[in-house]
């Protein structure tokens, strides 16, 4: 399945690995990524798509906003992320 715009997916490689990110974007081989912690809306990280996993195509509200180019939030990015995380990771919370 191809990764597209506001996908969520899991980091399987790198010093990221096992967190999660929305798909902010894609530029060509590689998606633009952001979790709203550690990885910020305004410096998204680029990775290759043979180093994540996709994990769900989203229908949350902040997914919208992503495919429609609506301003979004870092924190609305946390909050999405922890309500999909089944754990609640500690580290993906705001």
């Amino acid at each position: 399945m191809d990764i597209a715009k506001s996908n969520l997916v899991q980091a399987t490689a790198g010093r990221e690995k096992g967190k999660y990110f929305f798909v902010l974007g894609t530029e060509g081989e590689y998606l633009l990524l952001a979790d709203g912690k550690c990885r910020k809306l305004e410096a998204p990280k680029r990775k290759k798509c043979r180093h994540v996993r996709f994990i769900a195509q989203s229908d949350c509200r902040v997914a919208e906003k992503i495919r429609s180019n609506e301003k979004i939030t870092n924190s609305e990015l946390r909050k999405a992320i922890a309500a999909f995380s089944d754990h609640g990771n500690p580290d993906q919370e705001g």
